[in-house]
């Protein structure tokens, strides 16, 4: 860590010495067991710096030149720095970085273009739908009259006849591309030809593979899609956070939609953390880093297979796998257990086609540690030994924090 955060934490830990050592256990905890939830990553230590800068104290409702507050002339500067480089990075003629996340950025993307009521067409949750995409539970659910499509039975696969048959059925006013498991790459000129044939808008929930699509690594959606939504965090590498990218077309309505419609003022030090997370993107070493993340998961991908676990769609495109690991015995949840106990963190998800869970995992973290495609043969041979219980549980314990050790997140 650098100086600055070291006397930072010398001051916490002076002034509340409690919640210090709650701060010291959860870097203990990221730095000894390995990190594979897919939408988790390590920001830069420039990245921590600006959210724990001086702009946390700023209040700055409005946008850049037109704020409800004085006082905001850095924090101006700090905002369009931070859209001119999103714009720059992304090739999009408008960008939006005040999403407090990425729920926030399609809560906004649904207001810039949708009435309560209008009919919606997105992945379905049990094939990797976000909550935001007609959950029940979600005000997207509520509002919205959703229309689930699903994936071919065989390969896992976005069923494409099955999107456009609905379309043309339910003639919906927005179709949504995107989604939170699954590991292909989505297919944004066939959803824009589905979308102008029935008169359509298209949303992209980009959340996951923004990142990649930063570092050249994935497509983008970007000259399809009316409306992309993204986070800033996951393979980004930013803060937590969201952003929206649009046409000139729809800037100031995605603007009114974020301000003043569903949000109130911008967290500044997270939209300043934002522009140091795209002027890290822009480089050559973050576009070989996310090259080096696909390569990284898809050869986990096959060494879980070789191991026994079904790959969902056979493998995948990017940082992102999901795996059925009935085959070795257990479960999705109990598998998920077994690899806390063992410092291994993922996550469970829905596999399409029956009432199974299964595991989602992703590379981004533990590439930015350095970790490359050596260790994933060797994380997956780990895994497989947890699930099928061989060897003793501290044992396997021992494995993942000597082989964390090797790749501290933040090197002292």
């Amino acid at each position: 860590m650098s100086v600055t955060h070291t006397l930072e934490a010398d001051v916490l830990r002076r002034q509340d010495p409690q919640l210090a050592d709650i701060l010291h256990g959860e870097l203990d905890r990221q730095s000894t067991t390995l990190q594979l939830i897919a939408a988790e990553n390590f920001t830069s230590p420039a990245v921590l710096a600006a959210l724990g800068s001086p702009l946390a104290n700023k209040y700055a409702e409005g946008y850049p030149g037109s704020r409800y507050h004085g006082g905001c002339e850095m924090v101006d500067v700090a905002e369009r720095l931070a859209v001119e480089r999103a714009r720059d990075l992304f090739g999009a003629e408008h960008a939006n970085v005040q999403s407090h996340s990425g729920s926030s950025a399609v809560l906004a993307a649904y207001a810039a273009l949708l009435r309560p009521g209008d009919t919606v067409l997105a992945l379905g949750l049990p094939y990797g739908g976000h909550l935001t995409h007609g959950s029940p539970a979600n005000f997207s659910g509520r509002w919205f009259d959703f229309v689930p499509y699903g994936v071919d039975a065989e390969t896992g696969l976005i069923d494409h006849d099955q999107v456009r048959t609905l379309a043309r059925t339910h003639r919906p006013k927005a179709i949504v591309c995107g989604s939170i498991a699954y590991p292909r790459h989505i297919d944004h000129a066939f959803f824009r030809e589905v979308a102008d044939e029935v008169g359509a808008y298209l949303i992209a929930d980009a959340a996951h593979p923004i990142g990649l699509v930063a570092g050249g690594a994935a497509p983008s959606p970007v000259p399809y899609a009316d409306i992309v939504c993204a986070t800033t965090h996951k393979v980004l590498r930013g803060p937590r956070g969201g952003m929206l990218l649009c046409g000139s077309d729809l800037a100031e309505r995605v603007d009114r939609a974020v301000f003043p419609f569903t949000q109130g003022g911008a967290q500044m030090h997270t939209v300043a953390a934002k522009a140091v997370a795209f002027g890290e993107a822009a480089t050559p070493a973050f576009a070989a880093y996310a090259h080096q993340v696909v390569a990284n998961a898809r050869t986990l991908a096959a060494g879980l297979a070789a191991q026994g676990l079904v790959v969902t769609t056979g493998g995948t495109d990017t940082h992102l796998i999901t795996a059925d690991p009935s085959p070795l015995g257990v479960d999705g949840r109990t598998a998920r257990l077994r690899l806390a106990a063992a410092g291994v963190v993922l996550d469970c998800c829905a596999l399409p086609h029956g009432d199974v869970r299964g595991l989602r995992l992703g590379t981004a973290a533990v590439t930015t540690q350095g970790m490359g495609e050596e260790e994933m043969v060797r994380v997956a041979a780990l895994i497989a030994r947890v699930l099928r219980g061989e060897g003793e549980s501290h044992t396997a314990r021992e494995e993942v924090r000597e082989l964390a050790g090797g790749f501290p997140p933040y090197p002292r």
